[in-house]
């Protein structure tokens, strides 16, 4: 008997995350809105035009009134899609550097596969990333695959599938940019399934990052050295088998 395929367009919720995003969030919400109709732009503190662009493209827009960080712009997003009645959250960041062409990949390979979170795997075509931010993002998904116990080739990608209610079981208060690898790590806890799929690597030369190298690369450690601490603190204690459970 075939089964019925979901119907994503009802069942997921674009979640944007911006700050200063005028010039590309426009054209990036129209192109998404024809896969998905509800996009969820999280104007984060910008002083431009974001908001306006991505009203007048068909977006809803939560603002705040100062920036938040990545991870909290994040959750805000998240819990709105939840709160409105969606199942999954598709996320992307505002600057365009994701296509929204890759968009069906994500929703076949959770079909195929189960999986709670599917993240995008730019590594295929890395020779156009930044080399610097290349091996930075190698090494970051090398010692994340580590503490999971699985290979994430692109442990930095912020173009995810989410499944919202696995979302709200894990916890997540990660503010800033360490957001994407916490979260890779709370799924992988719980015992998830976490698969990737392969995406366009987009990059506008001369734009300029949203990251503080020397800042979020200093978060990033202590946040990797806590998880870290966490992880072997639960191999060497781990919880006690009571009567009955086996």
């Amino acid at each position: 008997m075939p089964v019925d395929r979901p119907d994503w367009p009802r069942l997921c919720a674009a979640v944007i995350p911006c700050l200063n995003e005028a010039g590309s969030i426009g054209t990036l919400v129209s192109d998404v809105r024809r896969h998905l109709p509800t996009a969820l732009v999280v104007n984060d503190g910008s002083t431009d035009a974001t908001a306006t662009a991505a009203q007048q493209a068909g977006a809803i827009v939560l603002t705040s009134p100062a920036n938040t960080g990545k991870g909290r712009a994040l959750d805000r997003g998240l819990r709105c899609a939840l709160a409105s009645g969606h199942r999954w959250a598709l996320t992307l960041d505002g600057d365009g550097q994701h296509a929204p062409a890759d968009i069906p990949a994500f929703f076949a390979r959770a079909e195929e596969t189960a999986a709670s979170l599917v993240v995008g795997n730019r590594m295929g075509r890395a020779a156009a990333m930044p080399w610097l931010r290349r091996q930075v993002n190698r090494w970051m998904s090398r010692r994340i695959s580590v503490l999971v116990g699985q290979n994430l080739p692109d442990s930095q990608c912020g173009f995810r599938l989410i499944e919202l209610a696995a979302w709200q079981r894990v916890r997540v208060a990660a503010a800033h940019f360490e957001v994407e690898s916490e979260t890779l790590v709370a799924f992988a806890r719980a015992g998830l399934r976490i698969e990737s799929v392969p995406v366009q690597l987009i990059y506008h030369p001369g734009a300029p990052s949203k990251i503080q190298p020397v800042r979020d690369t200093w978060r990033w450690l202590r946040w990797w050295l806590r998880a870290r601490r966490s992880a072997h603190a639960a191999a060497d204690h781990p919880p006690a088998v009571r009567s009955g459970d086996v």
